[in-house]
C-alpha cells in the first residue's frame, strides 16, 4: 500500500536506498548500474563528494531567497559560468526548476520579444513530429510526441509540426545524408510560407532527439540550413538541449557540433546532475535588449526560480566537469560505447539502427532488419527489455512509439560522464542479455 501516485499505478518499484558513482543500491541490497543517468540526468553519477560539500556549504549560508526581493552570489556565479561557456550571442540566463519550466519560459520569451518589438502578429510555433519538449501544457503543445499529446489535445495551444530529421526512417534510397538534411530542413521554409512569413515566432528543435526517438542525430548541414531559414524570415530559433546538452554529446552544448547558435537555448537535466532540480534558458542579447528597452521586465516567474541550493548544485557540477576534463572522457567512452554496440548488435537481426553521439546513444529494435519493419506494438518490446535489464542490475531507458507515437521500439543509453571502459562493457553485455531474453519471451530468438 502506498499513498504516492506513481508513474505507473500497477508498478511494484524497488526502493532506492543509496547511490555511489555509477551505481544505485536498493533497500534489499541489489546493485543497479545506472546506464541511463535516470533520464540522462546524472552526469556525475551519485554521491559525488564535491557536489555534496558545495550543497552543505550553501545550506549553511542561505537555502532560499525569493528573487522578487534578492539575488544571491551563487546564482550570479552560475549565470556567469553559463554565459562564459555559452554559444556565441547568448548573454543572459533565466534560472528555473527543470526542463518543462524552461521551455515554457522560452516560448513566452519568444512571444514577448515580438510584442515588445512591434510584431504582435507573430504567434505561431513550429516544431517537429517525434520530438519532446516537456509535459506542461505549453511545452507539450510544442512537442511532437503523439502518445503524450493525444488526451490533452483540447487543452493545448495551436502549434505546427514538420517531419523530424530522422535519416534511418526518412532518407531516400540513393539520397546523400547532406541532400536529405537539406530536404528535411526545407519543410520549415514551406511551413513558414504556408502560415505567413510574418506570423511565425519560433521554431523549436532538439539538436539530438532524446527519449521520443532515441538519440537521433541531425544530418550534416541540417541545422545550418535551419538557422539560415529562421534568419531569412525573422523567426527565433529555440534549441531544446534539456536531454542532449551540458556535455552529454561530448561538447558542453550539442549545437556546437552543428556550428550554429540559437536565439534561445533551453537546458536542464545535466546542468545540476540530479543533485537539485534546476533548468535554465540562455537568451540572446537582442531578446534581452527588447525587454530592457521596452516594458523593462519579463512577464513571467516561478517561486523557486534562481533557488540558491539548485544554483549551488549546478555550479558545482559544472566546476567538476571542467576541472576533471570529463568532456574528454565523454568522447572517449562514447567512442568505446559505439564500438561495443557495433560489436554486440551490428549483425543482430533484431537491431536496425545504432546511433547517437558521446554518451547519448541508442539502438532501435526491428522485427525485420531488411524492411525495417518494427515489432508489433502489442508485444511492448521496450517494456520487456526494461524489465529484463532491471533483473540483471542494469538501468537503461527503453521507449515505444519510436516511429510515429505508436510503432517502433528503442533503448536509450546515457551513462554518467565518469563511466569507465569496464562500465561500458558491462552495460552492453547486460543489455545484450536483456534484449535476448525480451525477444525470446515473444518467440523471437
Amino acid at each position: 500500500m502506498t499513498h504516492l501516485l506513481h508513474r505507473s499505478i500497477q508498478s511494484d518499484l524497488p526502493v532506492a536506498a543509496r547511490g555511489e558513482g555509477v551505481f544505485i543500491y536498493d533497500r534489499d541490497g541489489k546493485v543497479y548500474l545506472d546506464a541511463s543517468g535516470g533520464a540522462a540526468v546524472s552526469s556525475l553519477g551519485h554521491g559525488h563528494p564535491d557536489v555534496l560539500k558545495a550543497l552543505h556549504a550553501q545550506l549553511d549560508t542561505i537555502a532560499y531567497a525569493h528573487t522578487g526581493f534578492f539575488t544571491t552570489e551563487v546564482a550570479e556565479k552560475l549565470a556567469d559560468r553559463l554565459i562564459e561557456d555559452a554559444p556565441e550571442g547568448l548573454d543572459k540566463v533565466y534560472l528555473v526548476s527543470g526542463g518543462s519550466e524552461a521551455m515554457e519560459a522560452a516560448l513566452k520569451m519568444a512571444r514577448q520579444y515580438f510584442v515588445e518589438t512591434g510584431q504582435p502578429g507573430r504567434r505561431h510555433v513550429i516544431a517537429r513530429r517525434q520530438s519532446y519538449h516537456g509535459n506542461t501544457l505549453g511545452a507539450l503543445a510544442a512537442g511532437g510526441n503523439a502518445l503524450r499529446r493525444t488526451q490533452f489535445s483540447p487543452l493545448l495551444i495551436e502549434t505546427h509540426h514538420i517531419a523530424p530529421c530522422y535519416a534511418y526512417r526518412h532518407q531516400h534510397e540513393g539520397e546523400s545524408l547532406e541532400n536529405y538534411g537539406a530536404r528535411a530542413a526545407g519543410e520549415l521554409e514551406d511551413k513558414i510560407l504556408e502560415l505567413g512569413e510574418d506570423q511565425v515566432m519560433a521554431f523549436v528543435a532538439e539538436p539530438v532527439v532524446g527519449a521520443t526517438s532515441g538519440a537521433v542525430p541531425p544530418a550534416p548541414g541540417y541545422f545550418r540550413k535551419i538557422r539560415e531559414i529562421c534568419d531569412r524570415y525573422g523567426v527565433l530559433l529555440i534549441l531544446d538541449e534539456v536531454m542532449c546538452g551540458m556535455g552529454r554529446t561530448g561538447t558542453l552544448h550539442a549545437c556546437e557540433q552543428e556550428g550554429i547558435s540559437p536565439d534561445l537555448l533551453v537546458i536542464a537535466k545535466g546542468l545540476g546532475g540530479g543533485y537539485q532540480p534546476i533548468g535554465a534558458v540562455l537568451l540572446s542579447g537582442r531578446i534581452f535588449e527588447a525587454f530592457e528597452q521596452g516594458s523593462g521586465f519579463f512577464q513571467h516567474g516561478h517561486t523557486y526560480m534562481g533557488h540558491p541550493m539548485a544554483a549551488a548544485a549546478g555550479l558545482a557540477v559544472q566546476d567538476i566537469i571542467r576541472r576533471d576534463n570529463l568532456l574528454a572522457n565523454v568522447m572517449a567512452m562514447g567512442a568505446h560505447l559505439t564500438d561495443c554496440l557495433a560489436q554486440r548488435f551490428g549483425q543482430d537481426p533484431r537491431v536496425g539502427d545504432i546511433r547517437g553521439r558521446g554518451l547519448f546513444q541508442a539502438i532501435e529494435l526491428v522485427e525485420n532488419k531488411e524492411t525495417k519493419a518494427p515489432f508489433d506494438p502489442a508485444f511492448k518490446i521496450h517494456a520487456r527489455i526494461k524489465r529484463e535489464a532491471m533483473q540483471r542490475g542494469l538501468m537503461v531507458y527503453p521507449m515505444g512509439g519510436t516511429i510515429d507515437g505508436r510503432e517502433g521500439d528503442h533503448v536509450l543509453i546515457a551513462p554518467p560522464f565518469i563511466a569507465t571502459k569496464t562500465d561500458i562493457e558491462t552495460i552492453v553485455d547486460r543489455l545484450g542479455a536483456a534484449v535476448d531474453a525480451a525477444t525470446q519471451s515473444i518467440g523471437r530468438a
